[in-house]
């Protein structure tokens, strides 16, 4: 779901592109429907930070997944951390527009400079909460992963 291909003129989500299947659990398959795009997926997928080696077989593609050696461990623990901030991102931005909102109804004299400064005390004490949140979801997400 997060590995976009450049299909159609847009990037598109992989799996609107075709059936991913697990046969077994060191593999992952991907039945492409149009077999004219096999191609872009195979470079989305050598692009990523996944670190997987696609192979090629008209139109499914193999994924095999490698044993997890300590290197790997820490690769996709990085990987995790990616998410992580990247989601630490998104709620910061969505407090940003949160605060710029209420002041922009203080400008237009719907709200008070105490219901202002109670509001963005509010929009705080939840973006950190949150941010809270998604550090105990990486923490436990990396020792999963670097539990051996």
């Amino acid at each position: 779901e997060n590995l976009f291909v450049d299909a159609y003129g847009s990037k598109t989500p992989i799996n609107q592109l075709g059936n991913i299947a697990a046969p077994d659990p060191s593999t992952l398959t991907i039945q492409i429907w149009d077999s004219t795009l096999t191609k872009s997926v195979e470079n989305a997928i050598l692009e990523s930070s996944l670190g997987l080696n696609p192979q090629i077989d008209g139109q499914l593609i193999r994924l095999p997944i490698p044993k997890l050696s300590e290197e790997r461990r820490k690769e996709l623990s990085k990987i995790a951390s990616e998410y992580a901030e990247n989601s630490k991102v998104a709620v910061r931005n969505i407090r940003r527009d949160f605060i710029e909102l209420n002041k922009k109804q203080k400008k237009e004299e719907n709200l008070s400079e105490d219901e202002l400064k109670k509001s963005v005390d509010e929009i705080q004490k939840t973006t950190d909460e949150y941010i809270k949140k998604i550090d105990a979801i990486l923490d436990l997400k990396k020792n999963d992963i670097l539990k051996v």
